[in-house]
């Protein structure tokens, strides 16, 4: 029987928890012997999002074969949050196995110097507080998740999915995860080094409505050919007009937007196993050869 034993700190997120919870116990359905536990240092636990949560407060002995988890919790800072006792430090540094968290959790390894001498991430947010706080670590921006040996660390919230269904595939192969993401209706597994905000989003921070109505229609069919003149016709003027608003708002002009998306979903098609010419197809290119000169073009910074 293969435990997985999460850390319940006060303020832990929902979804930090529930997400990583969901996949083992989804793992557990379909008879994989998983059994899952809750640790803290107290036996209700406050949750960002306000409801309790029930928790044994008797440290289990683990093995090798068992994982520990240690979901993120509210912190704009992670400085004087996530308060652990030093006995559940002790407990988590001695672990023979493997060890992840999620968000700010990171923070709880570092305490526990796991992240000594390793590779780890967190959220974008706390990406440069973390690397003050634990110089010995090394920490990677802007990825989704980060294994180095038995630590694996990942970005927060959604992310967390990301790393259980990483760790499923790991142990029992990636059809496995995948039939377990399909019952839980998520779109895609992400691999760790994709990056935390997609294009859907880096390009999004604007305020110009016209340009978001055009960006839906782009994200809507960007497997297809869309002119100037289709676009012009959504946003009812002229094709020189969008060029430019879509240019002041996004900094890119509407084709490259395209690009940027088509490549995008072409690299995470080929990071789960299509070929580059499959890959190109599916995202509306004719052929790999195009795909292999956008995916130089989109590493280059836009003119």
């Amino acid at each position: 029987m293969r435990r997985v034993v999460f850390v319940l700190v006060p303020g832990v997120h929902l979804l930090d928890l529930a997400g990583p919870a969901q996949v083992f116990s989804g793992a557990r359905d379909i008879g994989l012997p998983y059994e899952l536990a809750y640790v803290a240092d107290a036996a209700e636990v406050p949750s960002a999002q306000g409801s309790a949560l029930r928790a044994e407060t008797d440290l289990p002995v683990l093995t090798a074969d068992d994982l520990i988890v240690v979901p993120g919790w509210r912190a704009p800072r992670l400085a004087g949050t996530g308060p652990l006792s030093p006995a559940l430090l002790d407990w988590l540094r001695a672990h023979p196995g493997a060890v992840a968290s999620v968000c700010a959790g990171a923070d709880a390894l570092g305490r526990a110097g796991l992240l000594d001498g390793r590779r780890c991430t967190t959220h974008h947010d706390l990406q440069d507080e973390l690397a003050r706080r634990y110089p010995a670590a090394t920490v990677v921006r802007d990825v989704l998740y980060v294994t180095d040996g038995p630590v694996v660390t990942s970005a927060g919230i959604a992310s967390g999915i990301d790393l259980a269904l990483h760790l499923v595939a790991t142990r029992h192969g990636p059809a496995t995860a995948a039939r377990i993401a399909r019952s839980m209706v998520v779109y895609a597994r992400r691999n760790g080094g994709d990056q935390q905000a997609s294009a859907l989003l880096r390009h999004r921070s604007h305020v110009d409505d016209t340009v978001h109505r055009l960006q839906d229609v782009i994200e809507s069919r960007f497997h297809e050919r869309l002119t100037l003149a289709d676009l012009a016709g959504v946003a009812a003027c002229s094709e020189r007009t969008v060029t430019r608003m879509f240019t002041r708002a996004t900094g890119l002009t509407p084709l490259r937007y395209q690009q940027i998306l088509r490549v995008e979903r072409a690299e995470h098609l080929i990071g789960h196993g299509s070929t580059v010419e499959s890959a190109a197809r599916a995202v509306g290119f004719e052929d790999g050869r195009m795909l292999r000169r956008l995916r130089a073009a989109v590493s280059s910074p836009p003119r």
